[in-house]
């Protein structure tokens, strides 16, 4: 049961950012606000259709600029 709702939990968090990111250009936009937002790597990636590798480097060039800390 309690497995159940974390999933259903999971399905809310997903549908909920993807809204929230719809207007923003590019996957690095994106992926900053989700990280922002606190979810982590893998699960931006898959709100986004993408690796967590490649959000992982996404983010990574972005603390290099001081994008985020």
């Amino acid at each position: 049961m309690e497995s159940d709702l974390g999933a259903k939990l999971d399905v809310l968090i997903k549908l909920q950012a993807q809204a929230m990111v719809r207007d923003l250009e590019g996957q690095k936009e994106k992926s900053l606000f989700l990280h922002k937002a606190g979810l982590s790597p893998k699960l931006i990636a898959d709100i986004l259709g993408t690796s967590a590798n490649s959000v992982s480097v996404t983010l990574s060039k972005a603390r290099k600029s001081g994008e985020i800390e």
